[in-house]
């Protein structure tokens, strides 16, 4: 199978989680922003990374939106699971999943791209990523107003993430599940921002150890 991909993108990462989990075999083709709406839009009607080609005889030919990509594959490759087929826990699994989507990795590019433009320009100083910051500022409507918005989101979030970790390995059940991939892959981009780095070191802690089990590369900021 191959999956289309920006390789910055969090929720991207957060189908490689999924893909390095289930020991599934994939090619990664990085697309170049902009025009990679004129290979998507045909495949899935969506301009949005990520989309996955299964290249199967008996399946869909291509799947977007990072969380229908999660249920395709718990779906057709049940055997190593990320849900229990328990109707309490899977809810729980899926709320929170839908909470890391929708919301918190929404706050966290805005907070990402905000500080990418400002101090965070070393990152990358070269011109083209220089580009993309300002092109993706522009896309998403990133705004001072926004960031404080994000950032006050996040805060929240954030606290109510350490006490549901804190008391147990998982957010749900007895082990790794859709919402921990979630949580691991769209909070990454924070690793590289100083702030979140001293204050939140038990959040990078539990990053990098998803990030091992299911055998996928640490985010930039992590990564030795």
């Amino acid at each position: 199978m191959r999956l289309l991909q920006f390789s910055t993108s969090h929720y991207c990462r957060k189908v490689r989680l999924a893909l390095g989990y289930k020991q599934l075999s994939y090619e990664v083709e990085n697309l170049t922003p902009g025009v990679h709406r004129f290979k998507l839009k045909p495949l899935v009607g969506l301009t949005t990374v990520p989309v996955l080609l299964p290249e199967l005889s008996d399946g869909p030919a291509a799947v977007g939106d990072s969380t229908d990509i999660l249920k395709f594959l718990e779906r057709r490759y049940p055997e190593t699971p990320l849900t229990w087929g328990d109707r309490d826990r899977d809810r729980r699994a899926w709320l929170l999943e839908d909470w890391f989507d929708e919301s918190i990795g929404t706050a966290t590019r805005f907070i990402y791209y905000d500080f990418r433009a400002k101090e965070g320009k070393s990152v990358n100083p070269s011109w083209f990523a220089q580009t993309l910051v300002k092109v993706v500022r522009f896309q998403y409507e990133i705004t001072p107003a926004g960031v404080k918005l994000a950032r006050d989101r996040l805060n929240l979030a954030l606290t109510e993430l350490e006490q549901l970790w804190s008391d147990q390995p998982y957010l749900v059940g007895d082990r790794l599940s859709v919402a921990d991939i979630a949580a691991a892959a769209l909070l990454s981009p924070l690793a590289l921002i100083p702030h979140y780095r001293q204050n939140y070191p038990w959040l990078f802690e539990r990053i990098e150890e998803i990030h091992q089990h299911c055998h996928e590369p640490l985010p930039p900021g992590l990564s030795a």
